[in-house]
């Protein structure tokens, strides 16, 4: 296990495939009723895992799971909700999601703009021992990936927090203000398997090459 300060550096998964991952590692895990998780990412691929989070009963525990261009799935205790989301070109992307269980209330910003709030899972709790990965979606426990579910690009300032964030705090994360008390990308506890490069968070990513999940 490594921990980093990871602040101008990104996780790039160059290719998709049904094994490349980072297994993050929280801070001090405890039972969690609301969340927010803050994170980057560059892709050109339009389906794919961005945030995976298992317990030992439920695979899709929290999952960010872009479906298209314009639609962003995000799962609470295996439950899904939708989001339209605007049409974007291939560029860096900030994604925030909170939930509060009390209200079941959850939130989706993209680079910093909200979308229409909805209910997931009221009443739902996270248990202490989760397993959070980046780079593939788990069909159980920290395990059993598909290939054409995975993540193929660059991932950054990854951070959660066991709170719902204000949107004048959400804008603190976008500018960089703000670090995590359950993920904290400054100072990251992880474990990565198979083709996972850490590199410089450079400014032009223009030659950078995405290979996609073909098609049968």
């Amino acid at each position: 296990m490594a921990q980093q300060d990871l602040g101008d550096k990104v996780f790039l998964f160059p290719r998709q495939d049904d094994h490349s991952h980072a297994t993050l590692i929280p801070e001090q895990p405890r039972p969690l009723r609301s969340f927010t998780v803050c994170l980057r990412s560059f892709t050109e691929l339009t389906e794919y895992s961005l945030f995976s989070l298992a317990t030992a009963i439920e695979d899709n525990a929290l999952l960010i799971y872009p479906l298209s261009e314009n639609t962003v799935s995000v799962y609470v205790g295996n439950e899904a909700i939708s989001f339209k989301v605007d049409e974007g070109l291939h560029e860096w992307k900030h994604t925030c999601v909170s939930w509060n269980s009390d209200t079941g209330v959850i939130q989706l910003w993209v680079n910093g703009k909200l979308y229409p709030r909805k209910v997931c899972n009221r009443g739902y709790s996270f248990p202490a021992s989760t397993r959070i990965i980046l780079g593939q979606e788990q069909d159980s426990f920290g395990g059993k990936f598909d290939k054409c579910q995975s993540f193929a690009g660059e991932i950054s300032d990854v951070h959660m927090w066991d709170c719902v964030l204000s949107s004048e705090n959400i804008q603190k994360v976008l500018l960089k203000e703000m670090n995590g008390n359950v993920l904290n990308w400054r100072s990251l506890k992880f474990q990565s398997k198979g083709n996972v490069l850490i590199e410089p968070d450079v400014k032009s990513r223009s030659s950078t090459v995405y290979l996609p999940c073909a098609k049968t």
